[in-house]
């Protein structure tokens, strides 16, 4: 959970593009943690025993969050190196003048 809030406290403070992406990296690599943690700890309760495969579904969720981080990486670096080759600067208040 505290992984979680510096991510969100980093995501809304910080105006550097590179931070503010490693932030949300930060965001969904607390919530794996989370559900790793509490598929572990669920895979002893007598529920999981009787299915098998409910403790199982958290670490497909978690396989699936890694790939939406994956591409959310490319594509957000993409957008940051093209911004940087433009305004030469990271700044993410440079975005609102890109609408003009």
């Amino acid at each position: 959970m505290i992984l979680f809030t510096i991510g969100v406290v980093g995501v809304l403070i910080r105006r550097n593009a590179i931070i503010v992406f490693m932030c949300i990296e930060l965001m969904l690599n607390s919530v794996n943690l989370l559900l790793v943690a509490f598929s572990k700890m669920h895979a002893l309760s007598p529920v999981a025993k009787a299915s098998p495969t409910f403790a199982s579904d958290a670490q497909v969720f978690v396989f699936f969050i890694m790939v939406v981080a994956a591409a959310e990486v490319t594509v957000g670096l993409a957008l940051i190196v093209m911004l940087y080759r433009n305004t030469h600067s990271v700044d993410v208040n440079f975005l609102n003048r890109l609408k003009y």
